[in-house]
């Protein structure tokens, strides 16, 4: 195993976003990687090269997500379930029951959500023509407009978020995460 002080470069650091004088590029990972590999030299802990980095993108992508999404008023629990209701085309409407399996919560806290959104105007609740005792869930204008507006916020800061890569780069990380996590979605699907 490579010693962590000395990280393995994908490129040049100019090709990584960093300016061409710096030298390889590093990260608070190495240096966590270096201390446990000193302090615990009987142990592999070449998994926290990969999933330390990952945690760490998660919480930096959680944050431009939820500054995004305040910017146009909304929680991320919020635009969760308005971006399932926008992802399914006109006239954008699921049950319940669907909006909980896409969002992954459970009934009581969808209801909560579905009565906040509706006290809000983003959604509203009718009847489903085909199940007369079932009940729709349905984007309002103003909740097609917000969950619209959110969305391309989130995407331009998520673009920032990956300046650091080239397109043939983001789709090389997307397909080995893709294999990394096809296992977890399978056991919860």
């Amino acid at each position: 195993m490579a010693p962590a002080s000395q990280p393995a470069s994908t490129g040049s650091p100019a090709s990584a976003g960093q300016p061409a004088s710096t030298g390889p590029v590093t990260d608070e990972v190495d240096e966590i990687v270096a201390r446990w590999q000193s302090e615990r030299p009987d142990l592999d802990v070449s998994p926290l090269q990969v999933l330390s980095r990952v945690s760490r993108l998660a919480r930096h992508l959680d944050r431009a997500r939820r500054a995004a999404f305040a910017a146009h008023g909304l929680e991320i629990w919020e635009f969760d379930v308005l971006s399932a209701l926008r992802r399914q085309g006109p006239p954008y409407q699921l049950s319940p029951g669907a909006l909980i399996r896409a969002t992954l919560v459970t009934s009581g806290t969808m209801t909560n959500r579905i009565d906040r959104l509706a006290l809000a105007g983003l959604v509203t609740r009718r009847r489903d023509p085909q199940d007369k005792r079932g009940v729709l869930v349905q984007l309002t204008a103003d909740g097609l407009k917000t969950v619209d507006a959110a969305f391309s916020a989130l995407l331009a800061g998520e673009e920032t978020l990956l300046t650091g890569l080239d397109a043939d780069q983001q789709d090389q990380l997307a397909g080995l995460l893709r294999v990394l996590l096809a296992p977890f979605d399978a056991e919860s699907g």
